[in-house]
C-alpha cells in the first residue's frame, strides 16, 4: 500500500527539521556565542555598578553582540 507507514521518523512528506539551529550546522557555536555575549553582560553591568563605568568595556561588549548577532543573521 502506498499511503502506509511504519511509523519510521523518515516517512514524513517533508523533509524538514522543527526549531531555529536545530538543522544547522554551526546551531552550537550560534548558542554558545548567545551565552557568552550574555553572561559578558552581565559581568560588565555588575563591574560598572561595583567600579564605575569604563568605555573600553562596554565598546567591547557592543562588539561582540554585534558579531554574535551578524552570526545568526547570516546562518541560513
Amino acid at each position: 500500500m502506498t499511503g502506509s507507514t511504519d511509523g519510521s521518523p523518515h516517512d514524513s512528506p517533508h523533509d524538514f527539521t522543527h526549531g531555529a539551529m536545530r538543522g544547522s550546522p554551526h546551531g552550537g557555536a550560534i548558542r554558545t556565542m548567545g551565552a557568552l555575549t550574555a553572561g559578558t553582560l552581565v559581568a560588565v553591568t555588575a563591574y560598572t555598578v561595583a567600579l564605575g563605568g569604563d568605555g573600553r568595556l562596554w565598546f567591547g561588549w557592543v562588539v561582540l553582540g554585534l558579531l554574535t548577532l551578524a552570526m545568526a543573521v547570516t546562518q541560513s
